[in-house]
């Protein structure tokens, strides 16, 4: 019995020892906390929308309890940033907490910059003062880049309007539509587009040095920022017997299809259409002129002809959507009621299958097409007067698929579709020049 109460005495004394060794905190200059980032970058963002939030953690390795005075913004409410720091947010300050021993507390972080005036991203910085029961102060730095941008919500052109700018546009709700009879102008403007917003066009569009995609700025992963991710924004749609679109030296990507037309007449030169998470362009019963484009990654048809009259030169199709294996061809035509009329001249049709090109057989009536001067990835067909001086490219050959082109970063999701000096097309004056 006694054996047995002297054990359990030990016991309660040691739990006793122990709960007053957690419970110690220092005053101690020399103890100082540890952070897991000491400087937190956010992502660049429009002035007045919310960033995403970011956290870090708050670790004592001290060897003691810490307690900390206060945790504050060094600017206040001046900079936009906003912090909760182990559930209490900072309003402006959080105080009287407490970090015992080989224990760590996480802080949140977001920022909602104030417009800057300026017509590219600025620096916005800030630094979150720890203020320890020591009196020493330790800090983190907080940065992100704010870019001023004007705000259209449902805009509807009902006449001919011009819209040229260096301020970036988000575009909200719906997005644009252009009224049957109005013409939009866009010029040396770049565009993006919030979630669910497009451009719908009853009347007709014309674009110069333009930029359309998505409004996320931010990262989804560390690696791999949202402009590399499809399907952000609808795309431009072309209703059947609108006046058409002229784009010249512009680029749509992310988006869910890049263009649709139907029944119209679409002009494209020096364009790209890029990352589209439905087709790139998808066109019926058309006329359409591709000069000098690109069409990349998209998890439906790159291009997709159905009854038009296509002039297709100096262009590359380039089929390598990363995010599905059940991919679109690159190349895709076809008759409906209307015959499919087709020339395809220097150009690049290519991608990760054996074969990219799907179209209906040619008859001299209802289709007709000619390629010259062209890569193709598909089969040999051994018709001479449809195929000119063509390569014919096959899985095989030392120079094929992503050998092409000058970069193709199949982890980070990184393009350039710029042929290579040892392309085969290249010396041949094939495909898209690029800048």
């Amino acid at each position: 019995m006694i054996k047995r109460l002297f054990f359990l005495l030990s016991i309660v004394a040691l739990l006793l020892t122990a709960c007053t060794d957690n419970d110690s905190f220092t005053t101690d200059g020399s103890y100082r906390l540890t952070f897991s980032k000491d400087t937190v970058r956010l992502d660049t963002l429009f002035s007045t929308v919310p960033s995403s939030t970011y956290t870090f953690w708050v670790y004592n390795y001290s060897g003691d309890g810490i307690r900390i005075r206060n945790v504050r913004l060094e600017r206040g409410r001046q900079s936009g940033f906003r912090a909760n720091v182990d559930g209490t947010f900072l309003n402006p300050v959080a105080t009287d907490l407490e970090i015992r021993d080989g224990d760590s507390i996480r802080v949140f972080v977001e920022v909602t910059a104030n417009e800057n005036m300026q017509d590219t991203p600025q620096l916005v910085e800030d630094h979150l003062l720890f203020t320890l029961e020591s009196g020493v102060v330790q800090r983190v730095n907080l940065r992100t880049y704010s870019w001023d941008a004007q705000k259209l919500t449902d805009l509807v052109v009902s006449s001919d309007q011009t819209i040229d700018q260096t301020k970036p546009i988000v575009v909200y709700g719906k997005g644009i539509v252009i009224e049957e009879g109005a013409t939009l102008t866009i010029r040396n403007t770049k565009l993006f587009f919030h979630d669910g917003a497009g451009v719908e066009v009853k009347g007709r569009l014309v674009t110069d040095n333009v930029l359309m995609r998505g409004d996320r700025l931010d990262h989804m992963f560390d690696y791999l920022p949202y402009d590399r991710v499809s399907g952000q924004w609808q795309g431009v749609n072309v209703v059947a017997e609108a006046q058409g679109v002229e784009m010249t030296n512009s680029e749509i990507r992310n988006a869910n299809t890049g263009l649709r037309c139907e029944a119209t007449k679409v002009e494209l030169e020096q364009t790209i259409i890029h990352n589209c998470k439905g087709h790139g362009l998808y066109a019926y019963d058309s006329e359409v002129t591709l000069s000098n484009c690109l069409i990349s990654n998209t998890q439906d048809d790159c291009l997709s002809l159905h009854g038009c009259q296509a002039l297709v030169n100096a262009t590359t199709l380039a089929q390598f959507y990363p995010y599905s294996a059940n991919r679109g061809a690159a190349l895709r035509f076809a008759k409906t009621e209307k015959p499919l009329l087709l020339l395809c001249t220097n150009s690049v049709v290519t991608g990760y299958e054996e074969d990219v090109v799907f179209g209906d057989g040619r008859d001299g009536e209802t289709v007709q097409f000619l390629f010259e001067n062209t890569l193709l990835r598909t089969p040999f067909v051994d018709d001479a007067d449809a195929f000119v001086d063509m390569i014919w490219e096959k899985p095989t050959d030392e120079v094929q698929g992503t050998k092409h082109f000058v970069k193709v970063d199949e982890t980070n999701l990184i393009y350039d579709f710029r042929l290579k000096d040892e392309s085969p097309a290249k010396e041949r004056g094939m495909g898209w020049h690029g800048e």
